[in-house]
């Protein structure tokens, strides 16, 4: 196997492509047998892709579904694995961003998802009221399921829609904005800029090679000029890998007060 993702009741396989029906199926059993929590084994066919971030899975064993319910940082999430983009990686990510989140703070995330960043902000800390935006009306669907399923759906408010729409139609500044984007060329953050507060803070997720993270400052920098915000950018951390030598960093931006 090259690689493999465990969700809850799923294991997300991505065999070697010249592999062998047959030895996918005896790896598949191993699976099955090793992971008593798996019921099903799934493919990866191709990976996720546009603004809606949907993949392709095929059925190898197992019960015959692609609907998961995952556990992670106390939280319960439940969704389709090929029409919702999720990454387990991104667990610690998400419980330390949580553990910046100060007493009291509104939070916008973009970019919403099922609303793992939302949910696990809104379990462990003391925000005031967070909302996330999601593009994709199943996701949003998803959503609004899992922030009821987890009882924090009085703190969490999810909105469906396009960033670009949807953000300026709330009309309100927040403390902090998480964006997590999908791998596009528009960074958004012209968007995020006019919906911060003074001596707020924007956490930035971008898709860059090593060698080229200088290139990516560059870019967030001529952002920040070009918004006229009095805002600097305090750190970049890399955020997990996505490929050979390519990693999801995330910029933590300051705004002047």
């Amino acid at each position: 196997m090259r690689g493999i993702d465990i969700l809850g009741n799923i294991a997300i396989v991505k065999f070697p492509w010249d592999s062998k029906d047959r030895d996918k199926k005896r790896e598949a059993d191993q699976i099955l047998k090793t992971h008593k929590g798996v019921q099903t084994v799934v493919e990866k066919v191709e990976r996720f892709k546009g603004r809606l971030r949907t993949q392709t899975t095929r059925h190898i064993m197992g019960v015959k579904t692609k609907e998961v319910l995952y556990k992670e940082n106390g939280g319960v999430f439940r969704f389709n694995i090929d029409t919702c983009y999720f990454s387990p990686r991104l667990s610690q990510e998400r419980i330390e961003v949580a553990n910046m989140v100060k007493k009291g703070e509104n939070v916008l995330v973009m970019f919403g998802g099922v609303a793992p960043f939302a949910i696990v902000i809104a379990k462990h800390s003391k925000a005031k009221r967070v909302v996330s935006v999601e593009l994709s009306r199943e996701c949003s669907k998803y959503a609004f399921e899992n922030a009821k399923r987890n009882k924090v759906d009085k703190v969490v408010e999810i909105v469906q829609g396009d960033v670009r729409k949807a953000v300026p139609k709330l009309k309100e500044k927040f403390d902090r904005i998480i964006m997590t984007r999908p791998n596009l060329n528009d960074p958004f953050l012209d968007v995020a800029l006019k919906s911060v507060k003074r001596g707020g803070i924007i956490q930035w997720y971008g898709f860059y090679p090593e060698e080229e993270m200088n290139n990516m400052k560059e870019m967030i920098i001529k952002e920040i000029k070009e918004s006229e915000v009095k805002a600097r950018l305090i750190g970049i951390k890399k955020a997990g890998d996505i490929g050979v030598r390519k990693f999801r960093w995330r910029a933590d931006i300051k705004i002047g007060k």
